[in-house]
């Protein structure tokens, strides 16, 4: 229970600190539950021929994802763009999971900005790095798997 409220608390400083930085971040929840046919029997429920309903993006997805807006340099038309921006929170030393790391890894490898946030400044670098930085800072920012399973 210790570190769930201290992830929500990460969430809630790093989404207020990106979005004064531009960006546009929102939660993922994920969980499941269940369907089929209901059948009350005084204040119970009961659900026959039960079947699960998983709730989220994808397995391993970031618990944070949105946009972050960049300009595009005066040579590529001068135009803003939304880079697709995952940040997985993790508090303590809480490794990542396989999943977690394989959906980071496909954003930076689509162009992406991602990293694992374990504070609020690791998420405010990557925005920061995307918004002002050049492509050596983005790159060194958007997170691989193996910095990311560190705890």
């Amino acid at each position: 229970m210790k570190n769930e409220y201290a992830e929500q608390h990460l969430r809630k400083h790093v989404l207020t600190e990106l979005s004064q930085l531009g960006a546009r971040l929102f939660r993922v929840n994920t969980g499941q539950a269940w369907a089929g046919k209901v059948e009350k029997m005084g204040t119970s429920v009961f659900i026959r021929d039960a079947y699960p309903i998983r709730m989220g993006l994808v397995e391993g997805g970031s618990d944070l994802i949105g946009w972050t807006p960049i300009v595009i340099t005066p040579e590529m038309l001068g135009e803003t763009v939304a880079v697709f921006t995952a940040i997985e929170l993790k508090v303590g030393k809480l490794p990542t999971t396989e999943d977690q790391d394989r959906f980071l890894r496909a954003v930076a490898s689509a162009g992406g900005a991602a990293t694992v946030a374990r504070s609020v400044a690791d998420a405010v670098d990557l925005v920061r790095a995307w918004v002002a930085g050049s492509p050596v800072e983005r790159a060194e920012r958007t997170t691989s798997a193996r910095a990311s399973r560190r705890g």
